[in-house]
């Protein structure tokens, strides 16, 4: 492989994964919206609770003694840079903070009130910014310039000390000078809670949540859902798509009853695929069945029939579930004499095979339920039947039990030569598709292909038309075979 077709394959398999992603966000776009409504709807309760809180600045200015010269101006600045640093931190301390609490008569601690307090020094100057939060505007406002003239007062007490004059006389004075330039302005809008970005953090949370349980259902869920889904479990072709019909247990013969339905149109792309499989094999002979009940391979085999036929094929349905045969009555034929009575030799092919519709349809139902179906179906009589069924019709379909409960179906296929292995949309897993093809494998036949059914209209899976081709052909191109009875 070239690097050409490397780099292809590498970008496929992106877009392919970049495609699974949005089709997760898609199918549970309703729980991530409601994940992010919910997150929306906690951040507003939750800002609605907490207590507005208003800011209050204060700034002082710091300055030493002029000098005499740039050299005493310099070191002056030097000195006044290193100072602010530590006056800042000097603001939060008890011995500025008490003084404030008695002067304004706080019902509060030192420690409560060094919580409100913050004071920094602003880069590249000589200032510190003292600011304080509160509930009561008014009263941030009062401390902030409180705590500015208590530093003040606490620097000055520091700082002063003893000189001796030229005279010889004492004095006494602060090389450095702290000056309350800004006071405190009572604030009328409050820096806390910010509700805009609350609720914009809330949405964030809320939507990484809800994708994060997009993502985890569409892990958890084994379900099949998509042609992709049977392409990452076996390289089985998936030959047809049946489209969902609510109706379809009131009309089961939807190319029948409904010609013009998409879901008729469905079948009719199936059959034209089917010509496709298995060129090498001269008989057109397929079981069609699933790995669990209920997955639509009995109405599948059945409107497949029809479908050939009205494509002007000579074509058998035979009911090869000897458990719960259901074929009869769908068609609406007598069901007592089959396929059964065939091979414990009690009625000849000639007998139990009934034309159906005016094309060239014919059906060999069940017959009795027996005791040993699997032992019947895996029989000697059951390959002869086999072969002389495939020197008389173009095309013949069984109908057979599922592939997980029972082994008939696959004892079924190992005598027919190839199966169609129907998977119903939402509903198998799987797992159970991966044992069912299992199950074929362990006794030598072959999957031939999947029909996946049941596939939704609408939403992220959605059956697209001409996905599998369309059946507008009038004839199959067989040679014609050899008539029964």
């Amino acid at each position: 492989m070239n690097a050409a077709t490397h780099q292809w394959g590498l970008t496929k398999r992106g877009l392919v994964e970049l495609r699974d992603y949005i089709r997760i966000l898609r199918q549970n776009w309703i729980v991530i919206v409601a994940c992010v409504l919910l997150g929306v709807g906690v951040g507003a309760v939750y800002a609605l609770m907490q207590t507005p809180q208003y800011s209050s600045s204060a700034k002082v200015f710091v300055s030493t003694s002029n000098g005499g010269t740039i050299g005493e101006l310099t070191q002056g600045s030097t000195f006044t840079q290193q100072r602010v640093a530590t006056y800042a931190d000097l603001a939060t301390t008890p011995i500025v903070l008490l003084p404030v609490i008695g002067d304004l008569q706080l019902d509060m601690t030192g420690e409560q009130l060094e919580r409100k307090v913050a004071a920094v020094p602003l880069p590249d100057t000589t200032l510190i910014e003292i600011t304080v939060t509160d509930a009561d505007p008014a009263l941030a406002a009062e401390i902030a310039t409180g705590v500015s003239e208590s530093l003040t007062t606490v620097v000055e007490s520091i700082e002063t000390t003893e000189a001796t004059n030229a005279a010889g006389e004492a004095t006494t004075g602060s090389p450095v000078q702290l000056t309350l330039v800004q006071h405190a302005a009572v604030p009328q809008k409050p820096v806390s809670p910010n509700v805009p970005l609350i609720l914009v953090l809330a949405a964030f949370i809320g939507l990484a949540l809800g994708v994060g349980i997009a993502v985890l259902r569409a892990t958890l869920d084994t379900r099949i859902r998509s042609e992709r889904d049977i392409e990452l479990i076996t390289d089985t072709p998936v030959i047809g798509g049946i489209v969902f019909d609510p109706k379809a247990k009131e009309r089961p013969l939807i190319v029948h009853a409904d010609p013009h339905s998409p879901r008729a149109e469905s079948f009719r792309s199936l059959r034209t695929n089917l010509q496709f499989l298995d060129l090498d094999r001269r008989d057109r002979a397929f079981v069609v069945t699933s790995s669990i009940e209920s997955e639509g391979k009995s109405t599948t085999a059945a409107n497949l029939a029809i479908a050939v036929a009205d494509a002007g094929g000579r074509v058998l349905l035979v009911d090869g579930d000897l458990r719960r045969p259901k074929v009869a009555s769908y068609l609406g034929i007598e069901g007592a004499v089959g396929l059964t009575d065939l091979l414990i030799g009690r009625a000849q092919l000639a007998d139990v095979i009934q034309p159906w519709g005016r094309d060239q349809m014919f059906v060999l139902p069940a017959g009795r339920v027996p005791p040993n179906p699997s032992e019947l179906l895996g029989s000697t009589a059951m390959l002869e039947v086999v072969r002389e069924l495939n020197r008389a019709f173009d095309v013949v379909i069984f109908d057979a039990p599922p592939l997980l409960p029972v082994t008939d179906a696959a004892v079924l296929t190992r005598a027919v030569g190839a199966a169609l292995v129907v998977v119903a949309a939402g509903r198998a897993h799987k797992g159970q598709l991966k044992g069912a093809l299992d199950v074929l494998a362990n006794v030598d036949a072959q999957a031939a292909g999947i029909v996946l059914t049941m596939l939704p209209t609408k939403g992220p899976d959605a059956y697209g038309y001409g996905k599998y081709g369309y059946g507008y052909g009038y004839g199959y191109g067989y040679a014609p075979r050899e008539s029964v009875g």
